[in-house]
């Protein structure tokens, strides 16, 4: 029988009195004494001795009940497991496909990041890919990059944890999520588990022999990833040069990743608008990870205007690897400058989505280091980051 059309047995564990003795909430299906189940993630089996339902003993249940369960075999289980048929387990895994009806007045951004709640288990998640938006009542699918108040779409969503699931059809308790913004932690979008992709049971983390910790003390150097922040035209890259030379001299290893540099390779199929933005700096993110983990300072100029993906970079590197380094330079000032013509031509409308003119920049609330470069010169940027790392060890 086809798993989304057979109805499952889901008891949420609330409770452990003792490994043999769970007690917790029936979200679908059925339980009876005799029954073989599992509990999971732990995979491990037993078959139900007793059941009770609010203090009376009882022969068996159906879905909505609260249920103390008294097992043959004593079992691994914490609250927040399920207690599942062990005919049809519920799935384990970081990667699904859902439809998503989008509730946030700001766009959905694939590769954000939001706060995924679910009765399998709670996460970070993102829409790692939009496959399409239903057009409403003919649920005609519409090739979509995003998603807006009340639309809904079907998208591959991506965990940083794994958590337990069942395609809605099957468990619409466990089939069902919310997407919440991390910051005001408002529900931004409800979501409906169509069925998990292999690709996440498929691949694995392959463990190696030669860390960080070793690639970094052959070039006798402690990795560090400086992500400098600020408008077009704050200075970031003419600081980042100077600071790259001034290591360079020191003999240390450095790698500069540059915002313009970047989008002729890596991110040239990458626009402005706010969900390429984001690609753009997870993409980043993820490469400057790599090279740390090679050992190398790694030096970022990026006017990476959303705060939300800053603290998604942040979040990849350990506590002390991630230096954020706020430019801090006037719009004013920067228009000024306008070493590429830029702002000119955005204020002439030549130019979409620019940053600081008719799109937003968020202000770095706790960086590491503030540069205003107004008030200082270009060498004393540089030195002031210098005197930060040597600081930090």
């Amino acid at each position: 029988m086809n798993r989304e059309s057979k109805q499952a047995t889901r008891l949420l564990i609330r409770g452990v009195e003792s490994p043999g003795r769970l007690e917790g909430l029936l979200l679908c299906g059925s339980l009876s004494k005799g029954d073989c189940v599992a509990t999971m993630p732990s995979g491990q089996q037993s078959t139900v001795m007793n059941l009770q339902h609010q203090g009376t003993a009882i022969e068996s249940a159906e879905a909505e009940a609260n249920l103390a369960v008294e097992l043959a075999y004593a079992v691994k289980a914490s609250p927040g497991d399920i207690l599942s048929g062990a005919d049809l387990l519920p799935e384990y895994a970081d990667q699904f496909e859902a439809a998503l009806v989008w509730l946030g007045e700001d766009e959905l951004l694939p590769g954000r990041n939001y706060q995924f709640q679910s009765n399998g288990g709670s996460t970070e998640a993102l829409v790692s890919k939009l496959k399409y938006r239903l057009e409403p009542g003919t649920d005609k699918q519409i090739a979509a990059n995003t998603l807006r108040l009340n639309e809904t779409g079907v998208g591959n969503v991506a965990l940083t944890t794994a958590v337990l699931f069942d395609p809605v059809l099957s468990c619409s308790a466990l089939g069902k999520f919310q997407l919440l913004d991390r910051e005001s932690s408002k529900v931004v979008a409800e979501g409906e588990i169509r069925h998990g992709l292999r690709r996440a049971s498929n691949i694995h983390w392959q463990a190696t022999d030669v860390d960080k910790a070793s690639r970094a003390a052959i070039k006798n150097q402690v990795p560090r990833l400086i992500w400098m922040t600020g408008l077009s035209g704050s200075g970031k890259s003419t600081i980042a040069n100077l600071l790259e030379k001034k290591l360079l001299s020191r003999r240390l290893h450095s790698y500069l990743l540059d915002g313009d540099n970047v989008r002729h390779g890596l991110n040239k199929d990458l626009g402005f608008t706010a969900a390429d933005r984001v690609e753009n700096i997870r993409r980043v993110a993820e490469t400057s990870r790599l090279m740390l983990d090679a050992g190398l300072i790694v030096i970022t100029c990026f006017i990476s205007p959303f705060r939300a993906e800053r603290e998604m970079a942040r979040a990849l590197f350990d506590d002390g690897e991630f230096i954020e380094i706020f430019v801090d330079t006037p719009l004013a000032v920067c228009e000024q400058r306008d070493p590429k013509g830029l702002y000119a031509k955005a204020r002439a409308g030549d130019i979409k989505n620019f940053t600081g003119i008719d799109s937003p920049y968020e202000t770095p609330e706790r960086p590491e280091l503030v540069i205003d470069t107004v008030r200082i010169s270009v060498e004393e940027a540089a030195d002031r980051i210098i005197d930060y790392l040597d600081a930090q060890g």
